[in-house]
């Protein structure tokens, strides 16, 4: 019975390095004859790999310029993420909620004591990665990411079912005192990319 067994397993074996398998499909062209790219679909087990990804990136830029590293701050997070959704209803990327708030609006609304050092944001299709790589190519967002006051980071998005993606990253710094929020003159910061 064990040799019929072996013999049935070393034909399976035998056979399964016969089978062909079918030739990767092509890719999609466009009109001016490129690939198509693909969807970037975040799932729902990708929320921590994301955030670790954006964090270790962005302090991996900071350290290299010589400043602090950033710490998330489950406020500045929690706003952000309600702007993402907001511009997402609103079809519209820009640092104003549907309701006329502001990003000081939006942290004070969840408790952020700190001050806010600015707001990024961007509508793509893209990862947060190429997205960050976006941003700071531009002098105005760089400077919010690479605040060297800055110590707290909330970073957060919304994806529609289309695939198209609303990122939105915060700094801050922590108050020493309980002061309210305010937004320092170099805080808002948009780019758009698709």
């Amino acid at each position: 019975m064990f040799r019929v067994s072996l013999i049935f397993a070393a034909l399976a074996v035998v056979l399964a390095g016969c089978a062909t398998t079918p030739p990767p499909s092509e890719p999609q062209l466009g009109p001016d004859g490129l690939p198509l790219p693909s969807v970037y679909r975040i799932g729902f087990g990708d929320e921590s790999r994301i955030e670790i990804r954006m964090l270790d990136s962005v302090n991996a830029l900071r350290a290299e310029a010589g400043h602090p590293a950033l710490q998330y701050n489950s406020q500045l997070t929690a706003a952000a993420a309600t702007h993402a959704r907001d511009m997402s209803v609103q079809n519209r990327p820009w640092h104003f909620g549907s309701d006329g708030s502001s990003p000081v609006d939006r942290v004070r609304r969840v408790g952020y004591t700190g001050e806010l050092k600015g707001e990024v944001i961007s509508e793509t299709y893209e990862t947060e990665l190429q997205t960050l790589a976006a941003w700071m190519e531009d002098p105005a967002t760089r400077g919010v990411i690479m605040a060297p006051d800055a110590r707290e980071m909330g970073f957060a998005w919304f994806q529609e079912n289309n695939g198209k993606i609303w990122w939105t990253l915060n700094t801050g710094a922590p108050s020493s005192g309980g002061q309210q929020p305010v937004l320092s003159s170099k805080g808002m910061a948009y780019t758009a990319l698709d």
